[in-house]
């Protein structure tokens, strides 16, 4: 996918020259819909004279908030065209969050279905020059047409900013991450390698493409002869029938996922698809052995981040419970503390550098602290924990300020939380600090529960206290009906009570028994950072 230095333009512009030597070959389905090269080509170049016609040129960011359908991949193929930026948004945002990223990212046009209308007027971005509201699953731009013979900027060069997609901001506001045209490019490459791509390969695509992990996919039908299958959204009970039905050979995962269809009942479509690789992040051993048994699929587990063009490393052949090995375009090295290397099996933090130039982004938008902390001395600090064996694996840790300090130790929140997952009565969890009576630190734990499910502290600490040990086992737990989130999905931990007056107590006396069960998080304001 690499082009000579002279050649280096935009990996999206492949599209045109695709399309005019194959317009037939299909590119992707949406549903029973079928979308060829040549649609995808013309549709994408129609709404990129649209746009230069409605006035926005080079450099515009244009923010899209749209449920996935073919009109969105044509519309962010067209922004690529016209060397504008795309700032995708998460279609379930709302409030603070949304209005944040709105007027962060200052849009020359916001593009939003019309059902998110209200939304966007109550996060306070009313104030933006031009909003295009779309109707529900609409298929065209409602922009005034264009002269077909209206010329289009030059090709914007890859390394011209393509998106800016924002982070969790899970301590803070979200930071908009610059990604370039060669990033995307990285992007797609690494999905190459972590899937064995072939031509004849189908992708099933669950994810909204406002994440880089469905969005990174557009490319791959321009390097291969396969095709991508979308749905509008992943849903548990139709997941393998879908699959099935698509053809798919791979399935993308979140660890969530995997725990989920772990948890429905057996059926003939356990082995009644194509699926030979799933791929992704955030697996537990437990989960990857169970997922490879029941459904017939080779796991391979990733770890990156949108900084470095979304995948830095992945486990294609390596020990069950490792991230793998980095991809050749990025070198990976764990330091402690003062800056040095730690021995092989020894924690520290993840630090990435590029093999190839471009492959880690050059900044946030208009954060320069950020960027600063981030970037140091042309290398990535992650702010993620991880080790490393002899071979050269490397195993992932969860954040380096996503711990506990209990009694001398650092307890991960990651490690907590991916076993209290397992259990078949939770839906999500949150680990956090808070204070003890006696030394540094207790664990407490919020607990959603599965829709349904009758689920009572005692008896999920004495689940936990089997396999996590007695240290390990959180002495706070406390349930909630819901958790503030990010625009990525991540939990905002910084929202989450520290009080314990909240929460079932491990080491309260046996009588009277805790009154309540069930329990509202209360939030608190965030703090710095």
């Amino acid at each position: 996918m690499s082009r000579p230095a002279a050649l280096r333009i935009s990996p999206f512009l492949r599209l045109a020259d695709l399309a005019r030597a194959a317009p037939d070959r299909l590119y992707a389905r949406f549903g029973a819909q079928q979308i060829t090269l040549g649609d995808a080509a013309a549709m994408s170049e129609a709404i990129a004279r649209r746009l230069v016609a409605a006035g926005l040129g080079p450099g515009d960011r244009v923010a899209v908030m749209m449920a996935n359908r073919p009109l969105l991949i044509a519309l962010i193929f067209a922004i690529a065209r016209a060397g504008m930026v795309w700032v995708p948004v998460n279609t379930r945002l709302q409030g603070e969050a949304l209005g944040h990223i709105l007027d962060h990212s200052a849009p020359a046009l916001l593009v939003a279905d019309r059902d998110l209308l209200p939304a966007v007027e109550g996060a306070g971005a009313w104030a933006l020059p031009r909003i295009l509201a779309l109707a529900p699953d609409s298929e065209a731009m409602d922009l005034p047409p264009a002269d077909p013979g209206l010329p289009l900027p030059p090709p914007p060069e890859d390394t011209a900013t393509f998106a800016i997609m924002y982070t969790s901001g899970t301590t803070g506001q979200p930071k908009g991450v610059q990604v370039t045209h060669r990033m995307f490019g990285y992007a797609a490459r690494a999905v190459e390698r972590v899937c064995g791509i072939r031509d004849g390969d189908v992708l099933f695509v669950w994810e909204p493409l406002y994440h880089i992990g469905g969005s990174q996919l557009l490319l791959l039908p321009l390097y291969h002869d396969l095709h991508l299958h979308l749905v509008p959204r992943f849903s548990a009970s139709r997941f393998w029938a879908e699959v099935a039905e698509s053809g798919a050979t791979h399935i993308h995962f979140l660890g969530g996922i995997l725990q989920i269809l772990l948890q429905a009942p057996p059926s003939a479509l356990d082995r009644g698809h194509k699926v030979r690789i799933a791929w992704g992040g955030g697996c537990t051993r437990d989960e990857w052995e169970a997922f490879e048994t029941r459904f017939g699929v080779d796991i391979r587990e990733a770890y990156g981040m949108t900084e470095a063009s979304s995948i830095t490393t992945c486990n294609i052949d390596g020990p069950v419970g490792s991230v793998g090995r980095p991809v050749p375009w990025l070198r990976v090295e764990l330091l402690d503390e003062q800056g040095h290397p730690v021995p092989p099996g020894a924690r520290g933090e993840i630090v990435v550098t590029e093999a190839e130039p471009g492959v880690l982004f050059a900044g946030y938008l208009a954060d320069q602290a950020a960027t600063a902390r981030a970037l140091r001395g042309g290398r990535l600090h992650t702010g993620d924990s991880g080790s490393m064996d002899a071979q050269g694996n490397l195993y992932f840790h969860g954040r380096l300020n996503d711990s506990v300090r209990r009694r001398g130790e650092n307890i991960s929140a990651w490690e907590i939380e991916h076993v209290a997952q397992q259990h078949p009565a939770v839906a999500e969890v949150a680990m956090v600090g808070v204070k003890a009576r006696i030394g540094e630190q207790e664990i407490k734990l919020f607990v959603r529960p599965a829709e349904g499910e009758a689920l009572r502290a005692p008896e999920l600490h004495g689940w936990l206290r089997e396999r996590l040990g007695e240290f390990r086992t959180p002495r706070y737990i406390a349930f909630v009906d819901s958790f503030p989130k990010t625009p990525s999905e991540r939990i905002r931990k910084a929202l989450l009570s520290r009080e314990t007056a909240d929460s079932w107590d491990a080491e309260a006396p046996a009588d009277p028994p805790p009154p309540v069960e069930w329990i509202a998080a209360a939030t608190q304001p965030e703090g710095p950072g």
